[in-house]
């Protein structure tokens, strides 16, 4: 009687236990301690960080975007034809570097009747700020709306924080000066960024020290 006694109660206790371990094993990929969220695999993180840097770097691109139609509503006269292209390639850098689900619908772009006869989305800035890099960059069509993160930088209308200067040398002066900041930044966000992000930025970033020059001394020509 002892020894049966003895293995029924083993009996019951295994049974007890084999009860109890799914939800240890569920406890291992459900909520953490306290009864926060699991954490995200490896994979998920890694996409989630690629989105955080494509954000970033739309929202820079959308503050030379935001500088460009600035300037163009300043001096529109004076500025037009030499702006409108570089402005139709920065509305481009903002929709490739916008995640695809969070782009909006394109929009032509306010000023680009003032363009020149052949300047339009075609020009060799153009060509070089449209990114063939697989990331979804837009045709060469109507020129997309700021969007997404960067659509706060266009709102705010800080590229110019003292106000478009009333002089247009000064305002290109100005832009010329953003559009190096906005190359150097989109360089410095190359650092550890995954192969096809860091495609797109280094080839926005080339396009972005193209601008530099073709507003600055490069212009003069």
């Amino acid at each position: 009687m002892g020894r049966s006694g003895l293995t029924r109660r083993h009996a019951l206790a295994t049974a007890a236990t084999a009860v109890g371990l799914p939800g240890v094993l569920a406890g291992c990929t459900g909520p953490g301690p306290g009864g926060g969220a699991a954490r995200p695999s490896a994979a998920e993180a890694a996409r989630r960080a690629e989105l955080a840097l494509l954000r970033r770097s739309a929202a820079v691109s959308g503050v030379l975007l935001a500088g460009y139609d600035e300037a163009l509503g300043a001096h529109p006269a004076a500025l037009g034809a030499r702006l409108a292209p570089l402005r139709e390639a920065a509305a481009r850098h903002v929709a490739a570097l916008t995640p695809p689900g969070e782009r909006a619908p394109a929009t032509a772009s306010p000023d680009s009747r003032t363009a020149s006869p052949g300047s339009g989305t075609g020009s060799p800035v153009g060509r070089t700020a449209s990114p063939g890099s697989g990331a979804g960059s837009p045709g060469t069509g109507a020129a997309p709306a700021a969007t997404g993160a960067a659509a706060s930088g266009t709102a705010a209308g800080g590229a110019f924080p003292r106000g478009v200067p009333a002089e247009p040398g000064a305002a290109l002066a100005e832009l010329a000066a953003l559009a190096s900041r906005t190359a150097a930044a989109h360089t410095a966000a190359l650092v550890g960024a995954p192969p096809e992000p860091a495609r797109l930025l280094a080839s926005v970033a080339a396009a972005g020290a193209a601008h530099a020059y073709l507003l600055g001394e490069g212009g003069r020509g």
